[in-house]
């Protein structure tokens, strides 16, 4: 492949990626909790240079830049704006931190407090995950006594039940979360419990999703730009070539 149309396409290829995040985020900005996802670029090397035939630095034909390409994406962990619902089963966190909810085997984390009890008192994610409480047990209200209450320490209390603290957790780092549908996170390394003093839930809200329409709607015009000249780019470097290869038959 003529090295133009290489360049080309990666650039079209790593635009098209970023494309596709743009247009989750903004899928999703009326998604409780949720996180925007980041395309990240990194420049490339020549094929030359990626396949060992020369090395870098050496000033060579060959020692040009490979155009760009996506490494994957990044998640933005900046908190989304609270919005009171009045609704006593809805919480937000305010701070650091995320729900804990049971998945199957697995325990996964959530900033979506959007929570539902049932007609059995469990409380309960609107996929119907278990919510869990700080010794990894379900949540589960008296069925019989319609009210409840949290306070901002993320305590559930009922008249006649003892309280019950909700499981609010950390990873060591934000990096190791894995988004896994949902609006859920996979941490495979160990989670710590937020510090008594650090619990912060505000009950009757909802962390929106911290997508800005905005925002995304420059990105994703940016993209389409881009896009759009390097498809460019192809065609006028194939009718070149074209034209090239029809001058060079007639001779």
């Amino acid at each position: 492949m003529p090295y133009g149309l290489y360049i080309s396409a990666e650039g079209a290829n790593a635009q098209s990626m970023k494309l596709e995040a743009i247009s989750n985020n903004l899928a999703n900005v009326d998604t409780v909790g949720f996180k925007r996802e980041l395309a990240i670029f990194q420049a490339r090397y020549a094929e030359a240079i990626a396949g060992g035939a020369v090395v870098p630095g050496t000033g060579a034909l060959e020692d040009l830049g490979g155009g760009v390409e996506v490494k994957g994406t990044k998640t933005d962990f900046s908190a989304g704006p609270l919005k009171n619902t009045k609704n006593p089963g809805d919480l937000a966190i305010s701070g650091e931190g995320f729900f804990q909810v049971q998945k199957g085997e697995e325990k996964y984390l959530t900033r979506a407090g959007n929570f539902q009890v049932t007609a059995r008192g469990e409380l309960i994610t609107p996929q119907g995950y278990p919510v869990l409480n700080d010794s990894g047990q379900p949540v589960v209200l008296n069925p019989d006594e319609k009210t409840f209450e949290i306070n901002d320490a993320g305590e559930l209390m009922q008249k006649g039940s003892s309280p019950q603290k909700l499981a609010l957790v950390k990873p060591e780092s934000l990096a190791d979360l894995v988004k896994q549908g949902e609006n859920l996170f996979r941490c495979p390394t160990e989670v710590q419990p937020v510090p008594d003093g650090q619990r912060r839930v505000a009950a009757g809200f909802l962390e929106g999703s911290a997508v800005k329409p905005a925002l995304e709607m420059t990105a994703m015009i940016e993209a389409s730009r881009i896009f759009e000249a390097n498809v460019n780019m192809i065609k006028t470097q194939d009718q070149t070539l074209g034209s090239l290869i029809s001058q060079v038959l007639r001779v």
